[in-house]
């Protein structure tokens, strides 16, 4: 019988719910020059308003990935959708700081469980062959979708103010949490796999019949945050994701207020070091695989893109030299690209988590992960705030790139998979 593809629906489900996580997650970039101008607040401010949503995403990663685990992956992911988008569209009726910190503590709650369940829908659905294109193609959402949506953003708010934004973006996530909810289903529970499909996606080393959940214990979440494997992943991409971070928050700004760039009479221009983003988690996600057959070798598949992609981060410095708008925009591409190579590392997860606790060993890894969603905008903010200048902010993520790429080359270790017990 001749396997299905029943998988690749549910990768086309993941990518729409990651394109719009991200989509939420980065509005307020897009937001932020005509919101300070009503507000009237400062760049210190503004960084803590960006890090705000870390505060809770970050904390949430534990409770989240457990509550995965116990709901399993459909109700949870249904739940986590609406609910972000409902704070989403929560922003555009603010008018205080206080207000805004809100909303931003309430999406980073509410985003919690989102990359702990697709990490799981990955080992899952994917036979470790598959997993890092797989993780390429819902990654490269991201990217496209902000690459070509930003300057669509821009003229939303152009022509109908900032607050719109939010409203457009947040009804669109709480629309698609119905249809994520109707279509999603585990592999031995998709009436649109078929037996064969299974087997392979068993073979492969996925859980096509599910894995029982091991009780929480703090003694395991010791066990896995001193594990080598996910201790040198989690600084490995903390570093990588303090890249994204600034992207995601301050890149617009940069552009904008140190560069005198216009989003919209700037045009594909702005968009380059997004799409070429995309184009770096594609190839990760096609070298590693192609790496692993060739090698036999895990630990060189995994690893050698996102080694690579973490020293292309540190690139982001030469910015500081540069003249011409359109080379820093060549090099913020090239550092870009780089962060999506380094994308890799929820795959190269996928395949170092205990099955027993995929949900919670995801939610550990974002949880350290995604401090750089706290640190990095407060520290762009206080370095822009003190020095009028995005000089230092450059050279601090760009160091951090370094960091990273030591953290694999010598803390990680063989890619194998952990044993709790």
């Amino acid at each position: 019988m001749k396997p299905t593809r029943a998988r690749l629906g549910i990768l086309m489900l993941i990518s729409m719910a990651t394109l719009i996580n991200y989509l939420d997650r980065s509005v307020m970039g897009v937001a932020k020059p005509a919101l300070v101008a009503e507000l009237k607040i400062s760049p210190e401010v503004m960084g803590l308003i960006f890090s705000a949503f870390s505060w809770t995403y970050a904390l949430a990663q534990i409770p989240g990935g457990y509550v995965i685990d116990r709901l399993g992956t459909r109700l949870t992911y249904a739940l986590s959708l609406g609910l972000w988008s409902l704070a989403t569209a929560i922003h555009g009726f603010m008018t205080s700081v206080a207000g805004l910190v809100s909303a931003r503590l309430a999406l980073g709650i509410a985003e919690a469980p989102c990359f702990p369940a697709n990490s799981r829908v990955l080992s899952t659905w994917f036979p470790q062959q598959e997993r890092a294109k797989a993780t390429g193609v819902y990654t490269v959402g991201e990217y496209i979708g902000l690459g070509f949506l930003i300057p669509v953003l821009a003229w939303i708010m152009g022509h109908f103010g900032w607050r719109s934004l939010f409203w457009v973006v947040g009804g669109l996530g709480i629309a698609f949490a119905f249809v994520f909810h109707a279509l999603y289903r585990e592999p031995n529970e998709s009436p649109r796999a078929n037996q064969a499909e299974r087997d392979l996606i068993a073979a492969g080393g996925g859980f096509s019949a599910g894995a029982p959940s091991l009780a929480f214990s703090w003694a395991r979440v010791r066990r896995l945050v001193t594990t080598r494997q996910i201790a040198g992943a989690s600084i490995g991409q903390f570093c990588s994701n303090s890249t994204l971070v600034f992207f995601l928050t301050w890149f617009p700004s940069y552009l904008a207020e140190e560069r005198g760039m216009d989003f919209i009479k700037s045009g594909f221009m702005v968009s380059l070091p997004y799409l070429a983003a995309s184009l770096g988690v594609m190839l990760g996600g096609v070298a590693s695989d192609w790496l692993i057959q060739r090698t036999g070798s895990a630990s060189i598949g995994r690893k050698a893109p996102i080694i690579a992609g973490l020293l292309l981060c540190a690139s982001m410095m030469l910015a500081n030299v540069l003249e011409s708008n359109a080379a820093v925009i060549a090099i913020m591409s090239l550092a870009f690209f780089g962060q999506g190579l380094a994308g890799l590392g929820w795959t190269l997860l996928s395949d170092v988590a205990p099955r027993e606790m995929m949900g919670l060993t995801g939610g550990l890894f974002n949880f350290f992960t995604n401090l750089a969603g706290i640190i990095t905008p407060l520290v762009v903010g206080f370095v822009v705030g003190a020095t009028g200048s995005f000089y230092g902010a450059l050279a601090y993520i760009g160091a951090l790139g370094v960091v990273g790429a030591l953290a694999y080359l010598f803390l990680l270790g063989p890619v194998e998979r952990v044993s709790i017990d």
